[in-house]
């Protein structure tokens, strides 16, 4: 059904001007996107080569911790192939009949994301790891139903920053 993974290395320190594309834990609440379709964030990969985790596009991102349980039971989809993936991310590679953006909004939403954050762990800081992830029950339609609620709150999204953007 899927595959689970972990960001690695980087945090907001890491950040420069020009450089390879990145999405850090903290955008998954701050500048919360079912989709992240584009990214404004960059670092240099020279340092930690060997340990930098790239996205495929399509995965599922849920952040691994923050300041509430509401704050990391949520999910956004990053559209893009290469854009790297930074440290205290739960990664969900997909491979079966569900599509990633009704993930996304199944586990922001509902019973899902009430289950989440009774799993979340700690009071300053709460965590939220991949184990947590596996025990999420999930209820599907088939594909072309989750494609469709997908797209309508996808096109809801644009539609809504553009009005914000006046």
């Amino acid at each position: 059904m899927a595959t689970f993974a972990k960001g690695n290395g980087y945090s907001k320190k890491d950040l420069v001007i020009k450089g390879s594309p990145i999405i850090l834990y903290g955008r998954l609440y701050t500048k919360y996107e079912t989709v992240i379709s584009e990214v404004d964030t960059f670092v240099s990969v020279e340092d930690n080569k060997n340990s930098v985790v790239y996205s495929e596009g399509g995965e599922v991102l849920v952040p691994a911790s923050g300041e509430s349980s509401l704050d990391i039971a949520r999910a956004s989809v990053v559209a893009k192939k290469g854009i790297i993936l930074g440290g205290d991310i739960n990664i969900i590679r997909l491979h079966s009949e569900i599509f990633p953006v009704f993930l996304a909004l199944t586990i922001s939403n509902g019973k899902q994301q009430k289950g989440l954050s009774k799993r979340a762990q700690g009071k300053s800081v709460v965590h939220l790891h991949n184990s947590d992830l596996k025990k999420v029950d999930l209820d599907f339609p088939t594909l072309p139903e989750q494609e469709a609620i997908g797209s309508f709150f996808s096109d809801l999204d644009q539609l809504i920053t553009l009005h914000q953007r006046k």
